[in-house]
């Protein structure tokens, strides 16, 4: 079963024998005068396989009891030495964390699982995490690999024809799942969608907008949407979850990149920073000892290069304007 559409199931469910106890006095009579048990949900520990998994703290959790039950939870799998997408992947993941803020850990659970357990030991999760700033109530988790695969397939997270690709064989499915357990409630979705839709499905939608809002807003003060360039778009969905400007994120700080660094070399760095990397460019040792998170290749065209160096050199010349204008108001 793939998961790959929003799912909706009977929100009060329980399983075994304990459904029998729990839910004997509500059994319901047919016309026929028989009793009829209520129907379960398949959404429950009949469903999902309740493995046991390790926590970054050297903690066993099982995933179905201490993870999902009765919880919602955005579901991802990673590998720490992953030098492609899983660090957008975790980055952007972040930013979605960030803007729950406290309810992550409280009525919204995060959970990355490793593919490569071998090597994601908790000692290693837990330096990833301090590399990627990742706040308290998101849990990194190990386990056994054979255990963690039936996992994906359940989740609809293996995809057998990149797993059993030779020529990669690094490649895995970037799709997460979120979903709430209780109600059945389960879709999958991309990492890179944007963090601030993200964090409303799990934090409002997936709870049936149980929330009450922080603040009445009126649609007439509503800013208007302004078109944004081929080049922003590429910056928003690639670059925006690990670097900014005007202070260092999980990345180094893109102010005035465009002049600090030469063309030729920006230009290749955007388009194939593995090759570079492997090559031991001077610079691009520097930032990875610095930062101690590879540039993921992020499959840039010639175009869609040009696009984004001149995207960063209009925000430059933007934010050197904006520093101008402040400073003679003063």
């Amino acid at each position: 079963m793939q998961l790959s559409s929003t799912v909706a199931a009977d929100a009060n469910h329980h399983h075994g024998q304990n459904h029998e106890k729990h839910h004997g006095h509500n059994q319901l009579k047919s016309h026929t005068g028989s009793i009829k048990k209520p129907k379960k949900s398949r959404w429950g520990t009949d469903y999902f396989p309740n493995i046991t998994l390790i926590t970054q703290d050297g903690k066993k959790v099982k995933f179905f009891d201490d993870l999902i039950k009765d919880k919602v939870v955005a579901i991802n799998f990673i590998f720490t030495s992953c030098d492609d997408s899983c660090p957008l992947e975790t980055a952007r993941l972040r930013q979605v964390q960030k803007i729950l803020g406290d309810r992550v850990g409280r009525d919204v659970f995060m959970y990355s699982i490793s593919i490569d357990p071998k090597v994601d030991t908790p000692s290693v999760l837990t330096e990833y995490m301090k590399k990627f700033k990742v706040g308290p109530g998101w849990t990194f988790l190990t386990g056994n690999e054979e255990e963690i695969i039936t996992l994906r397939r359940k989740l609809g997270l293996y995809i057998e024809e990149i797993q059993n690709d030779k020529e990669n064989p690094d490649d895995h499915n970037l799709s997460l799942v979120i979903g709430n357990q209780k109600t059945g409630r389960w879709m999958k979705r991309s990492p890179f969608e944007n963090p601030y839709v993200l964090a409303s499905q799990l934090g409002d939608w997936l709870h049936n907008w149980e929330r009450k809002p922080d603040m009445h807003k009126n649609y007439a003060n509503a800013p208007k949407v302004r078109q944004i360039s081929p080049g922003e778009a590429l910056f928003r969905t690639r670059c925006s979850s690990c670097h900014s400007y005007g202070k260092d994120g999980v990345g180094p700080d893109l102010l005035n990149v465009t002049k600090k660094r030469d063309r030729a070399w920006l230009t290749r760095w955007l388009q194939e920073p593995d090759k570079m990397l492997a090559e031991k460019d001077p610079l691009a040792l520097r930032l990875f000892e610095r930062y101690k998170i590879p540039m993921p290749n992020m499959r840039l065209t010639p175009k869609d290069v040009e696009d984004m160096l001149s995207y960063m050199e209009g925000e430059d010349a933007r934010l050197e304007n904006a520093t101008t204008a402040k400073a003679e108001d003063l």
